[in-house]
């Protein structure tokens, strides 16, 4: 089964030139919680991602992958 890619954290962390480890700090939590996000291993919750939204300065539309890219 294919993994599904819920987020786009990782690609908008790249675009605006910040790694887990500035998100991680920022969050006060821990860079392995940012790396599982970033590998879709594990997803934020909604709250979360309206912090993180905030500190990459993007809506949380531009963390979330389209839903019609999503193959279940």
């Amino acid at each position: 089964m294919e993994k599904v890619e819920y987020n786009r954290i990782k690609v908008v962390l790249a675009e605006k030139k910040v790694t887990n480890k500035d998100l991680a700090i920022h969050l006060n939590i821990k860079p392995e919680t940012v790396s599982r996000w970033c590998t879709n291993d594990s997803q934020p919750n909604v709250a979360t991602l309206f912090r993180i939204a905030r500190f990459l300065r993007v809506k949380v539309c531009a963390l979330l992958q389209d839903v019609d890219t999503i193959t279940i």
